[in-house]
């Protein structure tokens, strides 16, 4: 039975993303690797499942589906937008990212075409849509302050 009370645990982990091809998408090695409360929102769900019952030492090949992941490429996110919203930008081109401010939280856009004055921007996360392969090492988990679990993320 789980203890309803148990505080999530925050896990530190070294990871290689890789494509379906198996070339290098993203990697910890050489830096610092990911750190997370175990739960939070900012970690995508393929990776905390597969850490869940799992210790230090640990090391994973995990394979996560776009559902477990940054979800499936929705058309629905990619716009044509007037290029005058763009005002400043003295040169635009095609593969430019862009924070825009509008709803209720900060989302990025890729600029994918420009047609005149229209210019075509995609919301997806650049990962959207791909079935992610990762190989993990947990190289550390605790249990998370109080702290942590209030701010929802690890405090070092």
């Amino acid at each position: 039975m789980v203890d309803a009370n148990a505080k999530p645990d925050v896990f530190t982990v070294h990871y290689i993303l890789k494509n379906k091809l198996g070339e290098l998408v993203d990697t910890s090695e050489g830096g610092e690797p990911l750190h997370f409360l175990y739960g939070s929102p900012s970690i995508i769900e393929g990776i905390q499942q597969a850490v869940k019952d799992r210790s230090v030492g640990d090391c994973l090949e995990v394979t996560v589906p776009p559902a477990m992941a940054y979800g499936d490429h929705n058309p629905e996110l990619i716009r044509k937008v007037p290029r005058s919203l763009f005002e400043g930008i003295e040169k635009l081109e095609v593969g430019m990212k862009f924070q825009t401010n509008t709803g209720d939280e900060a989302q990025i856009v890729k600029v994918v075409a420009i047609d005149g004055n229209l210019v075509k921007v995609d919301a997806n996360h650049p990962l959207a849509g791909y079935t992610l392969y990762f190989d993990l090492e947990i190289v550390g988990r605790r249990e998370a302050t109080e702290e942590e679990v209030a701010q929802g993320r690890p405090l070092f």
